[in-house]
């Protein structure tokens, strides 16, 4: 990979779909970086100081300064090295609008009912109503898909793009929750565009480098939803 392996140091988790957006953003445009994995039950002094906002994965630093939150990194990444690799972002301020509007509903849309769903503290009506949530939004891309990415491989167009990252870092997680909810989210008759993308993107080296096994990931959801559940019975 490129230069820049003494200046970027990357604090995440392994099973962290938002560190994955940021380690593909990473792999995506050469760079080179120090990995360094964090114990989310014994947070490090340094996740402390670094993000002291949310004490949350992943953390970036770039010559010892710190940033926190997967997309407002990827941002940085594409703007602090735009001359390396292919751009994330459009060059036209209305197609980068648009990239961020799609990546504020993956966040609103997906991500929220799904992080709701997977604490494994819910009953049995709100997982319903979040699996309504994430299978419509998932609809709501698939035709976004259509719309952004103009008859070619990904939402960027002919490569890998801003959406594309934001969507990508969590296809594993999703993935795994339709094993864990017995729900198919990405299913090539309701949404064929959306489950043709995945399969690209998961042959992509860089979703290869990026994104954690799946079998780890099911062991480890499993693990903590029933972590989760037990804590919520001995309270009860």
């Amino acid at each position: 990979m490129a230069g820049g392996g003494d200046e970027l140091k990357l604090l995440s988790t392994w099973f962290s779909p938002f560190g994955s957006r940021v380690k593909l953003a990473l792999h995506l445009k050469g760079l080179s970086y120090e990995y360094v994995e964090e114990d989310l039950m014994n947070k490090s002094q340094l996740l402390l100081e670094s993000n002291p906002v949310h004490k949350k994965v992943p953390v970036l630093f770039h010559r010892g300064k710190a940033l926190c939150e997967s997309m407002v990194t990827v941002d940085y990444i594409e703007d602090a090295f735009a001359d390396a690799g292919p751009p994330l972002l459009p060059s036209d301020p209305y197609e980068r609008a648009i990239a961020r509007f799609w990546v504020a509903f993956i966040e609103t849309k997906l991500v929220e009912p799904w992080f709701r769903m997977l604490d494994g503290t819910r009953t049995r009506a709100e997982m319903a109503e979040g699996v309504k949530q994430m299978i419509a939004a998932v609809a709501t891309l698939e035709s976004a898909l259509g719309q952004c990415s103009k008859g070619k491989p990904f939402f960027g167009g002919d490569s890998v793009g801003y959406v594309d990252v934001a969507l990508g870092g969590l296809l594993v997680w999703v993935r795994a929750s339709q094993v864990l909810l017995g729900v198919k989210f990405l299913d090539a008759a309701r949404t064929p565009l959306l489950a043709a993308w995945a399969e690209r993107f998961a042959s992509l080296d860089a979703a290869k480098a990026a994104l954690p096994d799946f079998g780890r990931v099911i062991k480890h959801a499993m693990m903590r939803r029933g972590a989760a559940a037990g804590a919520l019975a001995a309270n009860n």
